[in-house]
């Protein structure tokens, strides 16, 4: 159920950065956003996998990859990515079409950011919303505990370099080292220096976000849930009075497990799937 259609490929210039996008496919239109240090290479399988029936967007983000900054390098925020985000779908989205959004890690704030951006202007425009794993370390009971560790694994980035603060880091994957993604450059030492610290201390505005509540579904690995980086999911999913769902594979199951991902989040996205039938489906398909 996947295409090899060669995306489109743009630039789009956006204060402060050049945003590298690729398109893919015809139809309803989906964006996809990724954080961390990630790009739009990491959304290639999934991307392949809608593409046979929606028009699939991608980026990299600001300061990764493809899409360099155009002044000094300084410490991002969610606001700045959501707006890019926004002005993207201006250049790619025909006026007023409504707009289906995945985004995980940093990329699922910078997708909450967005839709509360979208609702004051065109509520409309957001059809439905996936939010899977963000990094709000800042929503749990022990924040200042786990951002603090944040804090030392910038330290130890400045003081000893990238592998001893990714050595450090990946307690927050119960041990292991961070996931490999696929990606057109290696962006983790602008991830430690600017963008790991202030994004994993973002703090949605909740009521703000109430009216759109019945199109925003909170998502999270089924291999990764006993894992830190798990936690704010579910944090975020209690505030929402979410139900959980549980995809395939750990925090970057899309890359891993494509289609089994994939046909899940079409489930999801059409709001037709409750938690408890949504593992059920993980089950079937990875198991």
């Amino acid at each position: 159920m996947t295409t090899t259609t060669t995306p489109e490929t743009g630039t789009l210039a956006v204060p402060g950065a050049v945003l590298h996008y690729e398109v893919r496919g015809s139809g309803p239109l989906l964006l996809l956003l990724g954080g961390g240090n990630s790009d739009a290479a990491v959304f290639e399988g999934l991307a392949a996998h809608f593409a046979v029936d929606h028009r699939v967007l991608t980026l990299d983000p600001r300061g990764n990859s493809r899409s360099p900054l155009t002044g000094p390098p300084v410490d991002q925020s969610i606001e700045a990515h959501a707006e890019d985000a926004a002005l993207l779908l201006d250049r790619v989205a025909v006026p007023d079409e409504p707009v289906q959004v995945f985004g995980s890690c940093s990329g699922g704030l910078i997708a909450l950011q967005l839709a509360l951006g979208l609702a004051v202007r065109r509520p409309e425009r957001i059809a439905a919303l996936v939010v899977h794993e963000p990094p709000a370390f800042a929503l749990l009971p022990d924040a200042v505990e786990r951002l603090a560790f944040l804090d030392a694994v910038h330290a130890t980035y400045r003081r000893e370099g990238v592998p001893a603060a990714m050595e450090l880091f990946s307690a927050v994957f119960g041990g292991r080292p961070a996931p490999v993604l696929p990606e057109a450059h290696d962006n983790t030492d602008f991830f430690l220096a600017h963008v790991m610290r202030p994004f994993t201390r973002f703090v949605p505005d909740f009521a703000a976000l109430a009216p759109l509540a019945g199109r925003i579904v909170v998502a999270g690995g089924e291999d990764s849930r006993t894992h830190d980086v798990h936690r704010p999911a579910v944090a975020l999913a209690e505030r929402l009075g979410k139900e959980l769902v549980m995809f395939p594979g750990g925090h970057v199951g899309y890359a891993k497990w494509p289609d089994e991902f994939g046909l899940l989040l079409r489930t999801v996205l059409a709001g037709s799937a409750p938690a408890r039938m949504a593992e059920g489906v993980v089950a079937e398909g990875v198991g």
